[in-house]
């Protein structure tokens, strides 16, 4: 399991977290990048746990800022190469995860796995590989690295994207909605006119948004399978 700093890790004022959100910053970053999305996000839900980590390798060996982390190297990365870049980072996030989960009494699925960039592209590729290891993902500015086989059916997925990005443009976005569409998967997605790639104020507000309406496609599952297991059948008076 990697070790990382934490250099963002706010708990309930009083209380036993009854969530954990866990934000994964993006390339050349840290964890103190991700404080404004911790921030609203700390205020909206002030019984979560929220942490943001620092990914565990330096962008360069010799590199002078302390800050620039990633969690997997771009040097020389192609396309071909990508998913399996990313393929590889995922088991020591998956432990990292899971240990956060016990450490502090969280279930999975009560667990928001959040990220921009580079984090994003990680939390995207870890829900597909461990359907339920979190309840949601909130994806900003990333992309899948490859098509899917096969769409979580534990969590929801929430893409957030600036329609001005140039790193990873929003159609990233706009695919990753269509193949988990076809795949019968939950999935939600916002685009911000004149934003870049950046964890914008105005995509904040829409995560906000998302975690406090949306119902989940399995939810709404259990709730339609329940009642037609309460439905009465034809022929038969409810008292029967």
């Amino acid at each position: 399991m990697w070790r990382m700093q934490v250099p963002i890790e706010w708990l309930p004022a009083s209380g036993h977290p009854e969530q954990l959100i866990l934000l994964l910053h993006g390339w050349g970053a840290d964890g103190r990048s991700m404080a404004p999305l911790a921030q609203a996000l700390r205020l909206a839900f002030p019984q979560a746990a929220v942490l943001a980590p620092d990914a565990p390798q330096p962008v360069a060996v010799d590199a002078a800022d302390a800050a620039s982390r990633q969690w997997y190297s771009t040097d020389g990365l192609t396309p071909e190469a990508w998913p399996q870049r990313v393929a590889d980072a995922l088991p020591p996030l998956r432990q990292w995860v899971q240990a956060q989960q016990q450490r502090l009494g969280v279930s999975p699925a009560a667990t928001a796995l959040g990220g921009f960039s580079q984090g994003a592209v990680l939390a995207l590729a870890l829900a597909l590989q461990d359907d339920g290891i979190c309840g949601r993902v909130l994806a900003f500015g990333a992309c899948f690295t490859a098509q899917p086989l096969a769409a979580p059916r534990h969590t929801t997925v929430h893409l957030f994207h600036g329609a001005d990005d140039r790193v990873i443009p929003p159609d990233g976005s706009r695919q990753a909605l269509a193949w988990l569409g076809e795949l019968q998967g939950d999935a939600t997605m916002d685009i911000a006119n004149g934003i870049g790639h950046e964890l914008h104020p105005a995509l904040i507000d829409c995560a906000l948004h998302r975690l406090k309406t949306h119902i989940p496609l399995r939810t709404w599952q259990a709730a339609m399978g329940a009642a037609a297991t309460l439905a009465p059948r034809a022929g038969h008076d409810l008292d029967d």
